[in-house]
């Protein structure tokens, strides 16, 4: 959960998300020493007098064309890396569907016979003492911690988008079209995160709430549906 003046991002809650903090920091470290090195070439130039000791440098044109280059794979492979990872989807414990209306979200345990449910927000009249305003929802997603979990996202009516940023996951909710993406919770808990895309005049009121447990909790909680 974000709080009030954070600069930086939520805590990661699964191994994806770590992997996209972590090249968050490489790719701006990258960015910093780019800067530094180019204010102090500029500051070079400014304090030392002109020369034409550039006029023919082979080397240093060498440097500035193998430098960029070496940069961009340095930024490139990770990245790669982090999309491939996030594309894979390798026999998943739970398969749980959303489907994005105008403007609640409905949610489907495929593995389960009829468990199915509606999810709307918790008015601020009707909100207990404690709660988050414009993040809790009368039914939450419950998931199995440590367990991957496939995601099939579609939509009834317009474009939605299902994002939850502490998880690392944001898949667009298109009608027609079935989008999937996993995640693994790496610890119990509960993640917020709401449509990301912009459906209708109620669109900043279909928050997502996930709460991880540990696997015998959600045995019980699915037992009761």
């Amino acid at each position: 959960m974000a709080n009030h003046s954070q600069f930086g991002f939520q805590d990661a809650s699964s191994p994806i998300m770590e992997e996209l903090v972590e090249f968050h920091d490489h790719a701006l470290m990258t960015a910093l020493a780019i800067c530094c090195l180019v204010l102090y070439l500029l500051t070079l130039m400014l304090n030392e007098k002109l020369t034409s000791n550039t006029v023919d440098a082979q080397e240093i044109e060498l440097v500035w064309t193998i430098l960029p280059a070496a940069v961009l794979i340095m930024l490139a492979l990770p990245s790669l890396q982090i999309l491939y990872m996030m594309d894979e989807i390798n026999e998943p414990h739970l398969t749980l569907k959303a489907i994005g209306h105008q403007w609640y979200w409905t949610y489907e345990y495929t593995d389960f016979k009829d468990l199915t449910f509606d999810s709307y927000m918790i008015q601020t009249t009707d909100l207990p003492l404690g709660h988050f305003r414009l993040l809790e929802v009368d039914h939450r997603v419950i998931v199995p911690m440590e367990s991957p979990v496939r995601v099939i996202v579609t939509a009834d009516d317009v474009l939605h988008s299902w994002a939850v940023p502490s998880l690392g996951v944001k898949t667009d909710a298109i009608p027609g079209r079935l989008n999937q993406t996993s995640f693994t919770a790496s610890r119990p808990g509960i993640f917020y995160g709401q449509c990301s895309e912009i459906c209708g005049a109620n669109h900043s009121f279909m928050p997502i709430v996930v709460e991880a447990a540990p696997l015998a909790n959600f045995e019980s909680w699915s037992s009761l549906l």
